[in-house]
């Protein structure tokens, strides 16, 4: 039997801290059946990154296998485009510190969706939802508690890496975006082995071929067809390194004075931005190095570049390199969290020692000046993606471990 199951963000009066955001109902669904039903928990939905994409497009991808999917968060950016169009309930609970009142509030409401709704599954991101959000989980009941875990630890305080080590024994399943991680939440957080799993991030690569062409991009763009352009893809904070890029554009300039630069991402961090203005203004860069801001056309404009490069100086998995890959571009990345399962040097592309520009400008020198192995590299990148980085893969994978975690715990 379906019912219907009306969006609302419900404030709290009184208390400044769990104020809410504006926020509008967003949808009326359906959300009713036998299928079985995976609440995600993530922390905030206020700025789309890799881990945002990957929870919007597996909702929307469950649900086309007939899942019924919702989601909570404890905050909310409510102009984000990605939120404008979706389809599934979503939750806005707004939560300050997790050990007060409104916390307890804000727990009975999870512990009524959770019980009224018959999940079975609860899917958390990020540090709150993972450790406040997993014990709720736990004690309102539900059969199965899966993580994500996307990164090496970079966001974590002190009583963070205390908290997973307690709470790791809770969760079910841990799924991790690189073997990396993996073998980091078996290290630090102590975890089985057997319940963590890597689970690749997957494109759903019809959205990479209807992207414009190289031609009609340049043309829009007014850029001529022999002008080098680099791009990257990243929400600009200082672990992305965007400051070692700028050094790499500084010597491929001195070669090819034409070159454009392009950054495609949110200015996240504001000190570090202007940092970055004040270092491109100083070598000369300004006509050269782009901030283009966050794109929901991020295909196209890989597309209608020559070098992709991604000089992070940790990452989980990167969404953007296997995009670029797919995109046919030969890239440059640094050697940190799971590039090097993505990329394989001196085939796909090309691995560098985080911080080492100077390699990365000579690698990125060497593509630009080699149009043969350019055209090698993209295209061995292409069929990388179509063998183990798509989204029926990804999916694949995902309902496995679904499935075996409910029937374990139907025995």
């Amino acid at each position: 039997m379906s019912y219907l199951k009306t969006i609302v963000q419900k404030p709290v009066a009184g208390r400044q801290e769990s104020s809410p955001q504006v926020c509008k109902t967003l949808h009326t669904v359906d959300v009713g059946g036998d299928a079985p039903h995976v609440l995600f928990i993530i922390d905030e939905l206020c700025e789309i990154g890799g881990a945002e994409r990957v929870l919007l497009q597996t909702v929307r991808l469950l649900r086309q296998r007939n899942y019924n999917c919702s989601v909570i968060t404890f905050k909310i950016q409510p102009n984000l485009e990605e939120t404008q169009q979706i389809d599934f309930p979503l939750y806005v609970f707004p939560l300050g510190r997790t050990y007060n009142w409104n916390a307890l509030r804000v727990a009975l409401q999870i512990r009524r969706i959770i019980r009224e709704q018959k999940v079975s599954i609860v899917h958390t991101f990020f540090e709150t939802s993972d450790i406040w959000g997993s014990i709720v989980a736990k004690l309102s009941g539900v059969p199965v508690l899966i993580s994500s875990r996307r990164d090496m630890g970079i966001l974590r305080s002190r009583k963070h890496f205390m908290a997973y080590k307690f709470t790791g024994p809770l969760y079910d399943a841990v799924l991790t975006v690189a073997p990396q991680v993996r073998d980091y939440c078996i290290n630090q957080d102590g975890i089985h082995p057997d319940r963590v799993h890597t689970l690749f991030n997957g494109l759903e690569m019809e959205k990479i071929e209807s992207a414009r062409s190289r031609v009609r991009m340049r043309r829009e763009l007014q850029i001529g067809d022999h002008v080098p352009v680099i791009t990257t893809v990243a929400n600009i904070r200082r672990i992305k390194g965007i400051d070692v890029l700028v050094r790499v554009a500084s010597a491929v300039c001195a070669k090819f004075p034409e070159s454009l630069f392009f950054v495609i991402g949110t200015r996240s961090d504001r000190q570090y931005c202007e940092e970055l203005d004040q270092m491109v203004a100083s070598l000369n860069l300004q006509k050269n190095f782009r901030f283009l801001g966050s794109s929901e056309d991020v295909a196209s404009f890989l597309k209608m570049s020559d070098v992709f490069c991604l000089l992070s100086r940790s990452e989980g998995f990167s969404n953007a390199l296997i995009e670029a890959m797919a995109c046919r571009l030969p890239c440059v990345a640094t050697d940190v969290g799971g590039n090097r399962e993505a990329l394989q040097d001196g085939k796909s592309g090309f691995l560098v020692a985080n911080e080492d520009w100077e390699t990365a400008a000579d690698r990125v020198l060497r593509l630009l000046q080699d149009s043969e192995l350019t055209r090698e590299m993209g295209d061995s990148g292409h069929d990388i993606v179509l063998h183990k980085f798509t989204a029926d893969v990804m999916m694949d994978n995902l309902l496995a471990v679904y499935r075996e975690t409910l029937r374990r715990k139907a025995k």
